[in-house]
Parts: structure tokens; C-alpha cells; sequence
């Protein structure tokens, strides 16, 4: 086990961070925050700029012709964001959920470009596993054969991307899994990877490192936890934040590690309400892969 010191990456509190994406082209970091609707992104000099969304947007990626490829509401959009604070955005796929209230949450590219991104339901308390996981590719965005989700999360794939893993963070199933995926982009031969039961905290936004190491955001713990590709848990990092929600490696090197968090409704016991919602900077100890921008957007 190891600990490290975090930072703030700048003075923001987010209602819901998630999918923090490095750029290494541009050395721009993106994140978004969900229920804020709103794309932000800090630069090589600390600059921090925000350009709001008209949806909750729940992942982006980058995209091989420039811009970001987002996970909203009704849909993937190609968003392109403007010097004027303006954003220009076509809906690229739209999305038909199976019941209403329902979004797009955690999403990430694979090793071959393809875009994964998961369903959920909006009302966590409802505990709907009405969710699924969808690929978008060249051939348009469909469900994949992984569906029963609750909340979707912990997206990651292998440095070689033969492996994909999958979490359910949704505090009834707490689990991580991980499947073969193929050529063909379909994930197969689905196992328990980790059974966050036996951890703390609820296995939400991962990442994985040039070792094929898995890091898994310890959601209500403050920590991010990880695992090596047997399953093992080997390093934990603590965050000054309770509700941890993604990770991923970023800067020249790929050695720095930037985690989201989420603003609660009201403060935890034992946690600065100050921090709830803020971006933090760690040193993992390690380096990571860059994402594969996605190809397919046009």
C-alpha cells in the first residue's frame, strides 16, 4: 500500500465530475460535470475554462478529427468548444432508452476506438437494472449484449485491449467484472473481477496504467484502489472527498493522476464540505495509456 498527497487541480466544485479525459495533442485536460451541464478544461498553463451543455452529459471523448464526442440525454453529439464560450453541437446518434428519466452515465474509448458508454436509470433509489452498456463504431451506437445494469461504471480496457472491465456501482450490486473483447468489439466470457463487498467504498470511474493495472474510484470511501490484473489489491490513494467518482492519467508523461468528485446534497459526517465536488491531482506512482481518440463521429 501507498498513499500520496493530493492537490487541487483549480478552484471548481462540481455537482458531478466525471470523465476526466487528457488530451495529449493540445496537453488540455476535460472533465464535465453531469447534473451542472457543463464541459470543463484546464490547459498547460493552469487556465481553467467551462462551456455549458443544453443536456446532463454523462462521458466524453475525444474525437480523431478534433473535437469531443459526448454522452447526453437523448443522444452521442459531436461538440466543438468555441474561444467565445459558445458550444457548437450536432446530434450524432440518437439514443431510444427503454424508459424515461433514464441517461447516459460513464464512457470511455477502447484500445481500437471504439466508444463504450452505459445506461442508468436517474433515480438511484429506484434500483432499476434498466441499464445497459452501448458501442458506437463506424456502424452507429446499439446496445451491446450487456444489459441488467443499475449504475453502469469502471469502464477500462488491457494495454493490449483483449480485456474489458465493467463495474455495477449501484450500493446493491457493488461488483467489478471483466470479459474478452475480440476484434469483433464483443465482450465475452464475463467473471468477477472484484467483489467491492469485500472493500470499501462503491467501484465507480476506473482507469488502467501501462501495467495493466486496474484503478477503481472507491465511491463514499475517498480513496481509489488498485488492482493488478489477477485481481489483487496492491496500492490505495486517499482523497480528501468522500464521493470519489473517476480517475485517469494525465500531463506530458502520463505519471499524474486526476480524480473527480461529487458535490452531495447535504455534507457527509466527517468530510470538508469545502472539497465535496472538487478536482484532485494525485501521484499514482505509476504511468497510464493515453485514450484512443474515437474514429467513427464524421
Amino acid at each position: 500500500m501507498s498513499a500520496a498527497l493530493p492537490e487541487l487541480l483549480c478552484d471548481v466544485r462540481c455537482q458531478v465530475g466525471e470523465s476526466p479525459l487528457w488530451d495529449p495533442a493540445a496537453q488540455w485536460l476535460y472533465w464535465v460535470d453531469i447534473e451542472g451541464r457543463a464541459v470543463h478544461r484546464v490547459d498547460a498553463a493552469g487556465r481553467h475554462r467551462q462551456w455549458p451543455v443544453a443536456e446532463r452529459i454523462g462521458a466524453i471523448a475525444l474525437q480523431a478529427g478534433g473535437g469531443l464526442l459526448a454522452a447526453m440525454e437523448t443522444g452521442l453529439f459531436l461538440l466543438q468548444l468555441q474561444d467565445d464560450g459558445t458550444v457548437g453541437s450536432r446530434l450524432w446518434q440518437p439514443v431510444a432508452f427503454p424508459l424515461p428519466a433514464m441517461r447516459f452515465n460513464d464512457g470511455r474509448t477502447d484500445r481500437q476506438g471504439r466508444f463504450w458508454v452505459s445506461s442508468m436509470v436517474r433515480d438511484m433509489a429506484a434500483a432499476n437494472p434498466a441499464g445497459a452498456l452501448y458501442r458506437a463504431d463506424a456502424g452507429g451506437l446499439a446496445p451491446s449484449s450487456i444489459d441488467g445494469l443499475r449504475t453502469g461504471n469502471g469502464l477500462g480496457f488491457s494495454p493490449d485491449g483483449r480485456v474489458m472491465y465493467l463495474s455495477d456501482s449501484h450500493p446493491t450490486v457493488r461488483q467489478v467484472w471483466a470479459f474478452d473483447l475480440g476484434d469483433d468489439g464483443v465482450p465475452r466470457h464475463r467473471r468477477g473481477f472484484i467483489d467491492m463487498r469485500q472493500h470499501p467504498g462503491r467501484p465507480d470511474g476506473a482507469a488502467v496504467d501501462a501495467d495493466g493495472g486496474y484503478w477503481i474510484c472507491a465511491n463514499d470511501a475517498g480513496l481509489v484502489l488498485r488492482f493488478t490484473p489477477n485481481g489483487r489489491l496492491d496500492r490505495q490513494l486517499a482523497v480528501p472527498a468522500a464521493k470519489v467518482a473517476m480517475c485517469a492519467f494525465f500531463g506530458p508523461r502520463l505519471d499524474r493522476m486526476v480524480v473527480t468528485t461529487i458535490r452531495p446534497a447535504a455534507p457527509i459526517d466527517g468530510w470538508d464540505p469545502a472539497l465535496a465536488g472538487a478536482v484532485f491531482v494525485l501521484d499514482p506512482g505509476c504511468v497510464g495509456l493515453a485514450d484512443t481518440p474515437f474514429t467513427a463521429g464524421g
